[in-house]
């Protein structure tokens, strides 16, 4: 019998690369990644072209336009990658009758809960990244009937750029650093969001219950960028002194999100993940680095 085909998109990025490691824990499918180069996801016939010859089952959007700050002023091309293009994908997925996993962000919400956010919680993004995401869930949910969204967090691995990376940099070169204390949220090692994804492929497969809707994923535990800095220092034993800062002492061109702890339950009682601590997973990743 012929092993299902899982496309992913993206492939170079964090979750991208991350997937590719990851995808030998789930040898019961055949897998094709794409980097931007390879298929651009803005190209509707690009997408034919692909969905033609390979005709899959699944379809990973790990593609996307991440740069948050840049973004404010870059709106065309954050709309373009983040929601017309997953737009798209979505329907010809739905065209070729294959499911769709897309991606997304804590930050379609405005940050003002005391509480962590739930899947149906009102959405209201406060930087244009957020919400070209924000657009991107409503189209791939419109366009495509098989869509599984799953909204994370802090994102890091060994590959790209990320926040552990920048740290690790900047503790090697400087004497003392300034971190923000004042936005609160949980870290994801990209590799958990690489096993949790094919996993509820596997699971869906298996089962042939695909459970479309959102779903919230990240590692446990609600920290500031200044604990995840002073946790990184601790591990790594360096010299340099982590001062916390408030936001207003570091001025962005995108406004952040002040709280975006997100409730994990409906993806554990769904699909039975498991969630790994954030100190666990950044310990993982760092021993990698």
């Amino acid at each position: 019998m012929q092993k299902p085909t899982i496309i992913v998109s993206g492939k170079n990025g964090q979750l991208g690369n991350e997937l590719q490691d990851a995808c030998v824990l789930f040898p019961q499918f055949n897998y094709r990644f794409f980097a931007r180069d390879e298929l651009d996801i803005s190209n509707c016939n690009a997408i034919e072209k692909i969905f033609k010859k390979y005709k899959p089952q699944y379809f990973i959007n790990a593609a996307a336009y991440t740069a948050v700050d840049k973004a404010e002023t870059d709106q065309e091309s954050a709309y373009l990658i983040n929601a017309e293009a997953t737009g798209n994908i979505a329907k010809i997925c739905n065209q070729y009758n294959t499911k769709l996993i897309h991606v997304s962000t804590d930050y379609v919400f405005d940050g003002n809960s005391k509480e962590q956010y739930k899947e149906d919680d009102t959405t209201s993004p406060v930087n244009y990244y957020g919400y070209s995401k924000w657009m991107s869930e409503q189209l791939a949910l419109k366009n495509n009937q098989q869509t599984i969204i799953i909204r994370t967090s802090w994102v890091y691995s060994v590959y790209g750029n990320n926040f552990v990376k920048t740290m690790l940099r900047l503790m090697k070169e400087r004497k003392e650093l300034n971190v923000v204390n004042d936005q609160v949220g949980s870290p994801t090692y990209a590799k958990d969001i690489a096993e949790a994804v094919l996993l509820i492929i596997s699971k869906a497969d298996k089962t042939k219950n695909f459970q479309e809707g959102i779903y919230h994923f990240s590692n446990e535990g609600i920290i500031s960028w200044y604990d995840f800095a002073a946790v990184i220092k601790e591990i790594k034993k360096f010299d340099c002194i982590v001062h916390p800062i408030p936001t207003s002492q570091y001025p962005t061109p995108a406004k952040r999100p002040a709280y975006s702890g997100m409730s994990k339950e409906k993806i554990i009682e769904t699909f039975g993940i498991i969630l790994k601590d954030w100190k666990q997973s950044l310990e993982e990743c760092l021993s990698k680095l």
